[in-house]
């Protein structure tokens, strides 16, 4: 019997630190590509260009025997966050690198209410309240009525829906199939449904695109492989409010380098959710505690 590895905090925090700093390199590489590529070759390009990284994983894959089942599982789950990640790209080039960044917190959210709608997972006082929350978060940062709000806003909260649905299926096959087999047939299925459509808006590209893009594949594996780590080391109760930090640097990167203004309340509405998000997290993390008995508790 392995032995869960004791909590450390402070690792947890600063690996959660450099997962916000990946993630924020790669809003970042995708805001420098622009609108010279199309959002779907850019996906597209991303996910091929992230194959080499692949190659570790494979002996994993071949041991595996997966049913028909988790076959149809892996299938649509790269259908889902193919679509996600179209819209993602595509938000990129319209709206500021804080708002994406802002609205892409409503994941958890989703994730949520998916695990109590399909899993019958209980719908308590506090899951509602962070639902409540964070539903105002989203109407702080988008304000309608007092902004324009941009196709790419829209493009944002049906993101957030796909991604859910994705890291919902991620949380299904979890248990059906080891972390490398998940993460490998993600990113061998997300390339092949986006090729008919890069395919179909392909335009000539230069070193330039390419090594941008090279770059978004490089930074988005590190950050979900630091990612990892910090859940390997402390738990989410922890973990989860550090994420916030990704906000005020991606503001502070949309201001000094692309001339965006920092918008105070997209911040107050990304504090919001996140703030709902770890809120349920905490209280979660605590009924868990109460209802599993210490190791040495006798047997009933």
């Amino acid at each position: 019997m392995t032995t869960r590895p004791a909590a450390r905090p402070v690792a947890g925090i600063v690996w959660m630190i450099v997962t916000g700093l990946c993630f924020v390199a790669v809003t970042a590489s995708v805001k420098m590509v622009g609108t010279h590529v199309p959002a779907g070759q850019s996906a597209f390009l991303r996910y091929a260009l992230g194959i080499v990284f692949l190659i570790p994983m494979w002996p994993a894959v071949r041991a595996a025997v997966i049913d028909k089942r988790t076959w149809g599982l892996f299938g649509l789950r790269g259908l889902c966050h193919a679509v996600a990640v179209i819209l993602w790209f595509f938000a990129m080039t319209r709206i500021p690198i804080a708002d994406v960044t802002a609205l892409n917190y409503l994941n958890p959210i989703y994730v949520m209410l998916m695990a109590i709608v399909l899993l019958k997972e209980r719908l308590g006082p506090w899951r509602i309240g962070a639902v409540g929350v964070a539903f105002l978060g989203t109407l702080v940062i988008v304000r309608p009525g007092f902004r324009e709000i941009d196709i790419g806003h829209v493009a944002m909260l049906f993101t957030a829906v796909f991604m859910a649905g994705s890291y919902f299926m991620a949380k299904v096959l979890s248990d059906r199939a080891r972390p490398e087999v998940v993460v490998f047939m993600l990113s061998v299925v997300v390339p092949a449904v986006l090729l008919p459509y890069a395919l179909a808006v392909w335009v000539p590209i230069g070193w330039r695109e390419l090594g941008w893009l090279s770059l978004t594949a490089m930074f988005a594996t590190a950050g979900h492989y630091t990612m990892t780590l910090a859940f390997t080391k402390a738990p989410l109760t922890v973990t989860q409010p550090v994420t916030f930090l990704q906000l005020i640097w991606a503001t502070l990167l949309g201001v000094v380098i692309f001339g965006e203004a920092a918008d105070v309340f997209v911040m107050l509405g990304g504090a919001m959710i996140i703030a709902a998000i770890s809120v349920v997290t905490w209280r979660e993390a605590r009924r868990k505690r109460a209802i599993t008995p210490p190791p040495d508790a006798p047997a009933t």
